[in-house]
């Protein structure tokens, strides 16, 4: 089992999912560093491929995580797929946050007002369809 985590993802972890990851015996929380996190919170929309402009985080990935260590990857869907598709095939496990939604819903006025609370439930990960 690892102990490490790398965190690609735009956040910071919660108290919660701190204590999670410590239950599953991880130890060490890797942020990407600053350079890297502008990157990754910034993928460019009208970019035709995201190859060439996730290089770097995937060099920073392969000069730092070793098999078996855990990545958190969320973010852009097309990076996301990128970055899970490279754990998989280095022995890498990539998990992502899930979340429960409490929205309430009231009228102010001639406005509709919305507010949504997200909470903490579980890291899973990523799976591969196999038949």
């Amino acid at each position: 089992m690892s102990e490490s985590i790398f965190l690609l993802f735009s956040h910071k972890l919660t108290d919660s999912q701190i204590e999670e990851l410590k239950s599953n015996g991880i130890t060490r929380f890797v942020y990407l560093p600053s350079g890297l996190q502008i990157l990754w919170s910034n993928v460019p929309p009208d970019l035709g491929e995201l190859k060439g402009y996730l290089k770097p985080i995937i060099e920073w990935l392969k000069n730092n995580a070793k098999s078996g260590d855990w990545v958190l990857v969320q973010g852009d869907f097309g990076a996301v797929f990128t970055v899970v598709d490279f754990c998989f095939y280095n022995g890498l496990v990539p998990v992502y946050a899930t979340t429960r939604r409490l929205s309430i819903e009231g009228i102010e006025g001639d406005a509709l007002l919305k507010l949504s609370r997200f909470d903490h439930a579980v890291f899973r990960k990523y799976e591969r369809w196999q038949e």
